[in-house]
């Protein structure tokens, strides 16, 4: 494994392109933001998107083997493809259900629009570590997931208290995706530094 592949870090800019076009979505859509703000913003997961694009370019190392690099790669593609459904799902599902009062029937179709994504985004998580071949890669990317989860819990059942209790407003559920990819990208970031500062005491 050369330094090349630890330092470019295609997980971290992956979470950090997915939770905050997330997060833009959810702001647009919960009021707290209007359109015109949403699309300033929206350069943010764009900017973050082709970040990652050239740090999985330059994560190819010929000594992970062909399997590894295909497994970043079926891992930066699907995890892009589904962000990116998930984000037009959710924006469908939500208009609709707002202006054009759908039957029953519908919206439960529309329900399904940003739900069939984040199994995806489950899947392709999961596809990844199994075929990841290089042991600090999978190692990491275990890790942050697993960071992301403890995000989730503990976000989730703090407000959930709160929230039992009356003290604080009701949040949707979809939030939790937004804060575990949050937080996935965080704990990338937290590796990366980690890494870094074993790196400067060794010198």
């Amino acid at each position: 494994m050369t330094g090349a592949v630890r330092t470019s870090r295609p997980g971290l800019w992956g979470g950090l392109m997915i939770g905050t076009a997330a997060v833009i979505l959810a702001l647009r859509y919960s009021g707290a933001i209007n359109g015109s703000t949403a699309y300033i913003l929206a350069i943010i997961p764009i900017v973050f998107m082709f970040v990652t694009a050239r740090s999985l370019a330059s994560a190819r190392n010929p000594g992970c083997g062909p399997a590894g690099n295909r497994a970043a790669r079926r891992y930066t593609t699907g995890m892009m493809a589904t962000s990116i459904a998930y984000m037009l799902g959710l924006g469908i599902a939500i208009w609709t259900f707002k202006n054009l009062e759908p039957s029953v029937a519908v919206t439960w179709g529309l329900a399904m629009l940003p739900i069939a994504p984040i199994l995806a985004m489950i899947y392709v998580m999961g596809r990844y570590i199994v075929e990841e071949q290089d042991e600090y890669l999978r190692h990491r990317a275990i890790i942050a997931a697993l960071i992301g989860l403890g995000f989730v819990l503990a976000i989730g059942s703090f407000w959930g208290f709160l929230e039992t209790f009356e003290l604080v407003p009701h949040v949707p559920g979809w939030w939790a995706v937004p804060i575990w990819a949050i937080g996935m990208g965080l704990g990338q970031a937290w590796q990366s530094m980690g890494q870094k500062m074993d790196s400067s005491d060794e010198e």
